[in-house]
């Protein structure tokens, strides 16, 4: 248990080509006066994986399994077995497209073969690891990626000579207003992603089988605190670099292909910085969502999870072959990438709601079930993000 990195996966995954999206055009657009909802996001992301962990650890199942056992009624069971397949496994489809035109971005920085080529190139190499079926190799390539993309985001903002004193004080003015209501839920939806929910579920599961349950949880907790708040302060950086470059200047930033609209701001140097982040962002997401999807819709239909088994396989290919299809074709979605994590984000109560209620079986969990204190607070995390999203579907009409 010591060498597993379960909680890295679930950085690597939630910090994608729809995180940097999103949280550049936060900061381009609104400063660090929405650094409160990613502060929210971060501490709602380490306290739902860590119920998600503990699950897995317990029950030595994934989320999905868990899910179907605590529902009796078969038309509800049926319901809830088409809800995981069209969020994760469909959703994740579509979001494939967006993860390796954001890689393919990244590389056509450094060698000009075209989004399409490179999209094709990306995609067979996610297919080739993922099919090896070793878990080691993932994961060793993940955690790599995320170093190398904390450092290129990193380099980036050096060089945009932070302005400290203008940061602070956007830090302490937060905002929370019609006009940023969209920009918030894409914020809670790109950092809290319910698919990882699944995803570290499954892999606890299986990394911890035959190890102390006490030891293991500890670790895992301790390690995803670690991993995520990492990734938070990736997704930070990418805002405050936004926020550097295009806040309250003359110059928009609208993300058609942020690595070029840095260029005449920070130099060459930078923009290739900043296309190597986005490079590993897409990628981490080119691996992880199919993966994520194809445990949760196996455990949802009660198929296999073996790595290596066909029905397994045969999902995470479907969705990396729709990704690449789409991504070759030439359309564009990063622009529709806000919108799609905003819908995460209303999407993100069900599955957490659900999760709660698993997280309460005294028979399946014993002692690792939830405490008061994790109700109350995963209460409030659901309350907030339901509250969010009914404010924006109001202001739709009043």
């Amino acid at each position: 248990m010591a060498k597993d990195k379960s909680g890295y996966i679930i950085a690597a995954a939630f910090i994608g080509p729809g995180t940097v999206t999103t949280a550049s055009l936060a900061g381009a657009n609104f400063g660090l006066h929405l650094v409160w909802a990613l502060l929210f996001s971060v501490f709602a992301t380490i306290m739902l994986q860590d119920m998600a962990a503990r699950l897995g650890v317990a029950t030595q199942k994934g989320l999905a399994d868990a899910m179907k056992d605590q529902i009796a009624h078969p038309t509800l069971k049926i319901l809830l077995v088409a809800l995981i397949i069209s969020a994760i496994g469909i959703g994740n489809a579509a979001y494939e497209s967006g993860n390796l035109t954001g890689a393919a971005i990244g590389l056509n920085a450094f060698a000009n073969l075209g989004t399409g080529t490179w999209a094709f190139i990306l995609g067979i190499c996610a297919a080739l690891l993922l099919w090896t079926g070793r878990y080691q190799w993932i994961e060793s390539v993940l955690v790599a990626l995320v170093f190398i993309m904390a450092g290129g985001f990193f380099i980036t903002f050096i060089v945009a000579k932070p302005d400290v004193v203008a940061m602070a004080s956007q830090l302490l003015t937060p905002r929370l207003d019609s006009d940023v209501i969209t920009t918030v839920l894409a914020l809670i939806g790109t950092t809290i992603v319910p698919y990882n929910l699944f995803l570290h579920a499954s892999l606890v599961a299986k990394s911890s089988a035959g190890l102390d349950k006490d030891q293991a949880v500890k670790r895992c907790r301790r390690q995803s605190a670690q991993a995520i708040s990492v990734g938070g302060l990736i997704t930070l950086i990418v805002m405050a670099t936004a926020m550097m470059a295009f806040f309250n200047h003359a110059i928009t930033m609208d993300a058609a292909n942020m690595s070029e609209q840095l260029k005449p701001v920070l130099g060459d140097k930078a923009q290739w910085f900043f296309a190597l982040g986005l490079f590993a962002a897409g990628l981490t997401s080119a691996i992880t969502a199919p993966l994520a999807a194809a445990y949760a819709v196996c455990g949802a239909l009660g198929i296999s999870d073996n790595m290596k088994g066909k029905a397994f396989r045969a999902v995470w290919l479907i969705i990396i072959l729709v990704g690449v299809s789409v991504a070759m074709m030439g359309f564009k979605p990063l622009p529709a990438i806000l919108f799609a994590q905003a819908t995460n984000g209303l999407l993100l109560p069900i599955i957490a709601l659900f999760l709660l209620m698993v997280m309460n079986n005294k028979e399946a969990l014993g002692e690792y079930r939830n405490s008061t204190l994790s109700n109350i607070a995963g209460g409030c995390v659901v309350a907030t993000v339901i509250g969010l999203g009914s404010y924006k579907v109001l202001g739709l009409f009043f």
